[in-house]
């Protein structure tokens, strides 16, 4: 991965962690709602200090297992 978005992914995976907690989900919840058995993938993803890439379609499943909409997770204030 480009050191130029390593921060943007960080940002990615905080704001879904945030989102997660507001619907006062789990990452195991968020993991089912997805269909992962593997709950570790969101903790990666949502670690701040681990760098993952997640696709597009990744992120618009995320977005809508946390019923919003999949911009709110690219708005970088």
């Amino acid at each position: 991965m480009k050191e130029d978005f390593q921060e943007d992914f960080k940002m990615i995976g905080l704001k879904i962690a945030y989102y997660r907690k507001v619907k006062g989900m789990t990452q195991e919840m968020l993991s089912e709602k997805l269909g992962y058995s593997n709950v570790s993938y969101i903790g990666t993803i949502e670690a701040p200090r681990v760098h993952r890439t997640i696709s597009l379609t990744t992120l618009f499943r995320i977005a809508q297992a946390l019923e919003i909409p999949a911009y709110k997770l690219l708005q970088f204030e």
